[in-house]
């Protein structure tokens, strides 16, 4: 493995910055575009709201696995929590929604540049990757 700690804590980063300038260049009618509809109408708020609400279970995730943990339980539905938390998102401005990305990104950075070498290592089962190692799942959060 080539990625240590400092670097997935910049590509988190650099790709952070990149998507916040992104969403801050739109217009007020882009936010309710729709990206594509796959069961529920996923719209360009609701992909920013997604990315927060992403990370935010991620960041418990990734502590858990660095903890021993397992990561999401066998049976976890993630169309189902993508569902839920779109609902516990659905009020918030894009301002807000500008400034819980920014938020959620930082404590990201800041619990990546706090993991070892052999943090990444780690396995755990992911949401959607099945059973990875750690520094998969991060990479993960910086490519989507």
């Amino acid at each position: 493995m080539t990625e240590s700690p400092a670097f997935l804590a910049d590509r988190l980063k650099v790709e952070g910055e990149k998507t916040s300038t992104y969403f801050t260049k739109l217009r007020p009618d882009q936010w309710e575009c729709t990206v594509y509809s796959d069961g529920d109408t996923w719209t360009v708020r609701s992909v920013l709201a997604h990315y927060i609400t992403a990370e935010r279970g991620f960041i418990k995730i990734f502590s858990s696995i660095r903890d021993g943990g397992v990561g999401v339980p066998d049976d976890f539905d993630i169309d189902r929590y993508n569902a839920s938390q779109q609902k516990k998102s659905k009020d918030l401005s894009p301002t807000e929604l500008l400034g819980q990305f920014a938020s959620i990104r930082k404590q990201m950075i800041e619990l990546v540049a706090s993991f070892s070498a052999l943090d990444l290592e780690k396995q755990g089962r992911h949401p959607f990757l099945g059973q990875t190692m750690l520094v998969e799942m991060i990479k993960m959060v910086y490519r989507h």
